[in-house]
């Protein structure tokens, strides 16, 4: 169906455009120009493009963490070394390998301040109720992918032995809290979210041992495990304090998105704010007392001594690890509003459909292992996990060397990127009337 301008339509009709104008090119970037005709008919006489008020440069940031992030996990399911240990064991690492894992420690809390940012801003359209009954049921929503759809991704096991909760549970606890929150006077809530970053070190020392329900409810919220309970393990990965400060900060930084925010004084202030951050990060990480349980100290050689300045705790996110990844992602979004060059336009389609992503790389990475391990001489039930795949017997020997990791990797993006563009132009269409899109 097609309409040519200055076509005379009756009010039936008129609302048949508005219907396909609305489905198909979506109500946010073109809006019908109506008239009155002389006879007194409705007249549709242009089609206009309304400028997009969107501030390119969070997608664009969002959208690099999420490429980036994906190395993390493709590093999990094929990397020899992640079977024996850890990239930041400076005992056994390498510099390659430490900064591999070292350069996605950004992923987690941009992740986390960018959602934040998006409910403020998806806020300005709705009333305070209505925003806080969306993040309690996204909140919720969120907590259950994670459960029984990640879980299931990361395993593919349908028994639901194994439970790790990662970054999505803890955007959705957040979400949760963040419902509540938002009712506080916006000082009093910079406030909180401030402390609860600050001084959640001050716990450090406070543990709860065993494998106790009460031991399960401190790691939710502070102190991260293992857990077992009847047939059901769980890994509390991202215990939920700190997150829920770095979401409240992202949250009272969205008003500075805003369209009537002035651009330049927003690169200024968000320039001048990265950098307080991470000359603050650079200042208490050499004081070595207060702000992360691992101190830093001279190694082998000056390298490796820089290395271990760098080593920070992120489970939970320490007071050091949240400075050195914030502070300089304010820096480059005060330096990426720009228009968007091909490139940026090609990783900005990641950054706005990030839980389609999230999803469907987890999914893509653990199909991609299989495959391998069966390659590999494995069995495919091998990758039927009830553990961490770092943790299973049964994978024992199995993996890749670090060039074949960023191969993977590499693949990985290109085959994701039509997939997530598809989305991208199907929710940017279609979010009008399909409610269930601002979930995903």
């Amino acid at each position: 169906m097609f309409y040519q301008p200055s076509t005379i339509v009756k009010k039936a009709e008129s609302r048949m455009i508005y219907r396909f104008i609305k489905n198909n090119y979506s109500e946010n970037h073109y809006q019908l120009v109506p008239e009155v005709s002389s006879e007194g008919v409705l007249i549709y006489s242009s089609l206009r493009r309304i400028k997009t008020r969107r501030i390119e440069s969070l997608d664009f940031l969002r959208g690099i963490v999420m490429i980036i992030m994906a190395l993390d996990h493709v590093r999990d399911y094929f990397h020899d070394s992640a079977f024996l240990y850890t990239p930041e064991d400076l005992n056994h690492t390498n510099i390659i390998l430490f900064f591999t894992r070292w350069i996605t420690h950004f992923c987690a809390p941009v992740f986390v301040f960018l959602a934040g940012t998006s409910a403020y801003l998806y806020g300005t359209r709705k009333t305070k109720k209505e925003l806080s009954f969306f993040l309690f049921t996204r909140g919720l929503w969120l907590v259950f992918a994670e459960l029984f759809v990640l879980s299931l991704f990361r395993t593919f096991n349908p028994t639901y032995h194994f439970f790790n909760l990662q970054v999505i549970w803890v955007i959705g606890i957040s979400m949760i809290c963040l419902s509540a929150m938002i009712y506080i006077k916006q000082s009093l809530l910079i406030l909180t979210g401030i402390l609860l970053i600050a001084c959640h070190n001050m716990l450090d020392n406070i543990h709860v041992a065993g494998n106790s329900f009460p031991a399960f409810l401190w790691a939710l919220v502070h102190d991260s495990g293992y857990f077992t309970f009847g047939n059901f393990t769980f890994h509390v990965h991202y215990p939920a304090i700190p997150w829920i400060g770095i979401m409240v900060i992202g949250y009272c930084c969205g008003s500075l998105f805003t369209a009537g925010y002035d651009p330049e004084k927003r690169r200024i202030l968000l320039f001048s704010l990265g950098s307080v951050i991470t000359v603050l990060f650079v200042i208490l990480r050499s004081i070595n007392t207060y702000g992360d349980a691992s101190h830093w100290s001279v190694q082998k050689n000056a390298a490796f001594t820089v290395l271990s300045f760098l080593n920070l705790t992120k489970y939970p996110p320490s007071l050091l690890y949240v400075l050195m990844t914030l502070g300089p992602a304010m820096i480059f979004l005060s330096l990426t509003e720009k228009p968007l060059n091909n490139l940026r336009k090609k990783i900005t389609v990641f950054g706005r459909v990030p839980m389609f992503y999230y999803l469907a790389h987890i999914l893509l990475i653990h199909v991609s292992a299989l495959i391998a391990a069966v390659v590999s001489g494995y069995k495919w039930s091998d990758m039927v996990l009830t553990t961490m795949i770092n943790r299973s017997p049964a994978l024992k020997g199995y993996g890749f060397n670090l060039l074949i990791v960023y191969l993977v990797w590499v693949t990985l993006i290109f085959i994701l990127y039509p997939i997530c563009k598809w989305f991208d132009h199907y929710k940017r269409t279609h979010r009008s009337n399909q409610w269930w899109l601002s979930y995903v």
